[in-house]
């Protein structure tokens, strides 16, 4: 099994620069199945799972690869084939944003269920419901869902929770629906915004994105970009950030927008972590203090990600005092926790609610990555646990995070493969 070795102890100090969201570019690289032409995507992190959409779009017929590390140039000026490949949905979830473009474009997709997640239940009825409403007929058979409607009709779309992926799938689909669609209590992440903005300067007509109604005007085609910028990744900026917190030195975090991550900079600040915010920066300084607990709880956008809840949890380890967790998201959440205890952390877990009474320090130990944000979180505890760290499945990581320890080794982390 893949292992990262960290020594922990040292300062962080210098300048990194965020990469390309991940949670941006898998949607708009479903979206590109609608944008006839060539589509040129900028800001780009070479990461599996969108290699895993790019093979996707492949096999879906619309040539995309990447080049000069951060590109990806899609063609799209073929036949499109209407059945996505079983063994690439089952292996990323993401997989099932085509679902939307490919019955938007071709009247008839034919998308396996997504297998299992780590961190619980993602139903995709919330996805299928919105496809109805839009008059499509869904049926699942045999493992798969097949969808067909012979043009899909604008309409209301309530969705009975702010799904992030029912929310850009069916603002996708309704994009080349005829007549207008009006999706209700939607999602309002800085990626759905990113989804809306290259779909509108591709000719779609989308109004409210950011609000809990979208209101999309179907449009008979949409055009190829010659270049399009995926935003900063908002997740990378606050794991970066807290790991600058942790290892209490100066550190320039680039490419940030601190609008995205004001909640996670909110709590930050209550614990104690001294920084500055610029345009697009956030340098974190030495403590003025020693880091106090906080209360937390996730939720959705603009609330605290719960994509941030494990690293904050590292951080809160070495807080005076107690600190509250309540996971309001996923339900199985908390994997984490069982290892940063075997790290010397005090954590307590009831259901959904963790309880972390800070200790003075964590110590090295091995432990292993369960799935993408604990890895993220075990790293941070090896930067500062006395002695060293064994972090085993590191395959988790790579999924979201480009180069995160050759990131930090660049700003002084002691570290290697």
């Amino acid at each position: 099994m893949s292992r990262l070795t960290i020594e922990g102890g040292f300062p962080l100090k210098g300048t990194v620069q965020v990469s390309g969201a991940k949670n941006s570019v898998l949607p708009i690289l479903a979206a590109c199945i609608m944008l006839d032409g060539e589509t040129v995507l900028t800001n780009v992190p070479y990461l599996n799972d969108v290699s895993i959409m790019v093979r996707m779009l492949s096999a879906l017929g619309v040539r995309a690869e990447y080049y000069h590390h951060n590109k990806i140039k899609i063609w799209n000026k073929g036949k499109l084939r209407h059945m996505a490949p079983y063994d690439l949905v089952t292996s990323m979830r993401a997989s099932f944003f085509v679902a939307g473009p490919l019955l938007a474009k071709t009247g008839l997709a034919k998308v396996p269920l997504p297998g299992g997640c780590s961190i619980g239940t993602r139903p995709v009825d919330i996805h299928l419901k919105g496809f109805e409403a839009l008059g499509a007929k869904v049926s699942i058979e045999h493992g798969f869902v097949s969808m067909q409607a012979d043009k899909l009709k604008g309409g209301p779309v309530p969705l009975g929770f702010p799904s992030v992926g029912a929310t850009e799938n069916l603002m996708m689909a309704a994009s080349l629906a005829e007549g207008d669609t009006v999706i209700q209590n939607a999602a309002k992440e800085p990626e759905i915004t990113d989804l809306a903005n290259l779909l509108i300067q591709a000719g779609a007509k989308i109004e409210g994105v950011g609000t809990s109604t979208i209101h999309i005007t179907g449009v008979k085609t949409l055009q190829g970009l010659a270049s399009y910028p995926i935003i900063p990744d908002r997740i990378e900026a606050g794991t970066l950030i807290i790991a600058a917190a942790l290892c209490d030195d100066e550190v320039r975090v680039e490419g940030v927008v601190p609008g995205h991550i004001e909640s996670v900079l909110y709590k930050l600040k209550q614990c104690g972590v001294n920084f500055t915010v610029e345009e697009n920066a956030v340098v974190v300084k030495p403590r003025k203090r020693n880091l106090t607990a906080v209360d937390i709880e996730t939720a959705p956008y603009p609330g605290f990600p719960t994509d941030m809840q494990a690293q904050m949890m590292t951080l809160l380890t070495i807080a005076e005092g107690k600190s509250i967790i309540k996971e309001k998201i996923f339900e199985n959440r908390f994997m984490h926790a069982r290892e940063l205890m075997r790290m010397g952390a005090k954590i307590k877990i009831d259901e959904h609610t963790a309880t972390i009474t800070g200790v003075k320090n964590l110590s090295g130990a091995e432990v292993k990555i369960t799935d993408l944000r604990a890895g993220a979180a075990l790293i941070l505890a090896g930067l500062v646990a006395k002695g060293y760290t064994n972090v085993y499945g590191l395959h988790h990581l790579n999924r979201g995070y480009y180069q995160l320890d050759q990131k930090l080794k660049e700003l002084g982390a002691k570290s290697f493969k």
